[in-house]
């Protein structure tokens, strides 16, 4: 197996997190040779200057109608929008969980449509977060299947605010279900290596974690 550091997207999302904290992410993952960085809207322009500055290769995700998913498809897509303005590579956008939760489909089907479209139109990627712990499976298992109707990029485990992140049964389930062209983020309680392995072993191809550099240090 591969390193686990391209696979890494040093994640920091905490609402009051400062301008100095973000560029510190960034200095991290430039350093540690990371995949990127996983930061608020509100500080895409800064990790774009950051690592534009330093000549880094390191991509920038950041967060769509984070992290409820509830807000309305209009407002995501300006999300989108403004992120891809700013230097944002790649697009975690939550989905309508209540529309799921709620059987509306119809609902759901154009959230996940509209914001991928979004994503495409601006030739950024589009991650579907599904949040998987607040799931049946059965749930899962309709939620895989529009993000494959709208050719999303990847799907998304968790937002890491929830109660649960990343499990392997669930990346598993996902794998099963996806097909290979859709990659899939495990994201939310990534603390251990030996747990991160077993995640890509499993069918991630991303990881989203605060612990990046434990990760790296711990795999060494």
């Amino acid at each position: 197996m591969t390193s686990l550091k391209s696979h890494i997207e040093h994640s920091l999302l905490k609402s009051d997190a400062d301008k100095d904290a973000i560029l510190q992410l960034c200095k991290e993952a430039m350093e540690a040779e990371l995949w990127g960085v996983c930061v608020p809207p509100y500080h895409v322009k800064s990790a774009k200057q950051y690592f534009k500055e330093h000549k880094a290769k390191q991509k920038i995700s950041t967060v769509i109608g984070f992290p409820m998913g509830y807000h309305a498809v209009s407002a995501k897509v300006e999300e989108i929008k403004k992120a891809a303005q700013d230097g944002a590579d790649e697009m975690d956008i939550v989905m309508n969980i209540a529309a799921l939760k709620s059987g509306d489909m119809a609902v759901l089907r154009n959230d996940i449509h509209s914001t991928v479209t979004a994503c495409h139109l601006q030739s950024k990627k589009a991650k579907i977060i599904i949040e998987t712990s607040a799931l049946t499976e059965a749930e899962k298992e309709s939620a895989c299947a529009l993000c494959v109707e709208a050719s999303a990029d990847f799907v998304k485990t968790s937002t890491g605010f929830h109660s649960e992140g990343a499990q392997l049964e669930d990346i598993r389930l996902m794998r099963r279900i996806l097909p290979k062209q859709i990659k899939i983020k495990a994201s939310g309680g990534i603390k251990e290596a030996d747990f991160a392995k077993a995640l890509l072993e499993a069918g991630a191809e991303r990881l989203g974690t605060s612990s990046g550099l434990k990760l790296i240090q711990d795999e060494a």
